[in-house]
């Protein structure tokens, strides 16, 4: 369907070298699009891109740390200058770490908000100044479940991904005029690395399937049809939204 058809794009995802970040960019490759592969670890990203070239798909690398405002730039402006335009982004960088909140290290908390808050900024206005100059452009922020939810241990965390869903909102208000989607995918629990300690815990995975009215942990493939909508077409006229896809955990008691 040429509603959903990504041929001919360019998508720059971030944290792409494995988990959800890397599915999507195979998802977007699958629907047509070429891709852009970002992490700080140059081995894994490379052998991550090589595992979509084999498969015949155009996928590029960039190596720079989402946090670093003047790094993105220059990685966002160097890669438009020599290979052209970045017509999809998203923003899936993010990290976890979990304490009780009046136990939790200061150091780690503005690791957080600067890894999953600031990135965001950072990587989402580098490359809305150049989708503001065509007049086009979609941009999708990878948010969570824990956008509208809360468990014991992850406050910070919670109040980063509470933060992305309004940054989101903020995105579209100043950027629809110009030509801009910006929408966000909250995820619910994933069986992914950054999961893998709960993925581990039977007892934590039995209230997970007893909770979640799907009855089971999501597979991270179900993230690339959300995905491939907001960066389509499809979306035109979708702006400023949180798509949850969490089996039903945040429609249900």
């Amino acid at each position: 369907m040429k509603l959903f058809d990504l041929s001919g794009k360019t998508a720059l995802i971030t944290g792409s070298s494995m988990g959800i970040g890397f599915a999507l960019a195979r998802g977007l490759c699958e629907a047509g699009a070429h891709v852009v592969l970002n992490a700080r670890g140059t081995d894994l990203l490379e052998a991550a891109a090589q595992k979509l070239r084999n498969k015949g798909y155009t996928a590029h690398t960039l190596n720079f740390d989402v946090t670093d405002h003047a790094g993105v730039a220059q990685s966002i402006d160097g890669f438009e200058k020599n290979h052209g335009p970045i017509d999809i982004l998203i923003n899936n960088a993010g990290m976890q770490f979990r304490a009780p909140l009046h136990e939790f290290p200061a150091d780690k908390f503005d690791q957080l908000m600067r890894t999953n808050v600031t990135s965001v900024f950072n990587v989402g206005q580098a490359v809305a100044k150049h989708m503001i100059k065509r007049g086009t452009g979609k941009i999708i922020n990878i948010a969570s479940v824990q956008t509208a939810l809360a468990r014991p241990g992850i406050a910070p965390y919670t109040a980063t991904k509470g933060a992305v869903a309004n940054l989101t909102k903020g995105m579209a208000t100043d950027w629809a005029q110009l030509g801009l989607n910006c929408n966000a995918i909250a995820p619910g629990y994933f069986d992914t690395p950054l999961n893998a300690a709960l993925v581990a815990d039977p007892e934590f995975s039995a209230w997970l399937e007893k909770r979640t009215p799907a009855g089971r942990w999501g597979q991270i493939e179900e993230l690339v049809g959300a995905a491939v909508f907001l960066a389509s077409n499809a979306s035109n006229f979708v702006n400023g939204h949180t798509l949850f896809v969490d089996g039903g955990i945040t429609a249900s008691l």
